[in-house]
């Protein structure tokens, strides 16, 4: 968080968002999660997102960490922070970056339950969160 601010005088505001494993999902109680990525794309995936958020919003800067691998739950899965001069332009591009992440970032989430595992498919609403951006996904079937 210091180095969204560090030596920039017209920071603001910084926001951030911070993404948890939790102990529900689509297939009941989860025990436990993994993340697959594919190494490359998914960093390049991320900087466009980053690119774009930038183009969109008057914004100072931006750092995103995504975990991929095993995780349990409590353990934080994404952190997504922006730095601006106003808390209103932080507030909508961390959220529309988060919004961008869910649908577009090529990650694939499987969900441990007591009945075993499962493959998380895309949710519609994920969708339609990118949608009110002006963006479709059409991921969710």
């Amino acid at each position: 968080m210091r180095a969204l601010r560090e030596g920039d005088a017209s920071v603001g505001a910084v926001t951030a968002f911070i993404g948890t494993v939790r102990d529900r999902g689509d297939a009941g109680v989860v025990r436990s999660m993994e993340l697959e990525h594919y190494p490359g794309m998914t960093e390049r995936a991320i900087e466009a997102m980053i690119d774009e958020t930038r183009r969109r919003f008057d914004i100072r800067d931006v750092r995103v960490i995504h975990r991929v691998g095993p995780l349990t739950l409590t353990d934080q899965i994404v952190l997504v922070a922006v730095s601006s001069a106003h808390r209103q332009a932080a507030f909508q591009a961390c959220e529309f970056l988060m919004d961008y992440l869910k649908t577009q970032a090529p990650f694939w989430k499987k969900e441990a339950t007591a009945g075993g595992s499962k493959w998380v498919d895309a949710r519609a609403a994920d969708d339609g969160a990118l949608e009110r951006w002006g963006i479709s996904s059409g991921n969710a079937s």
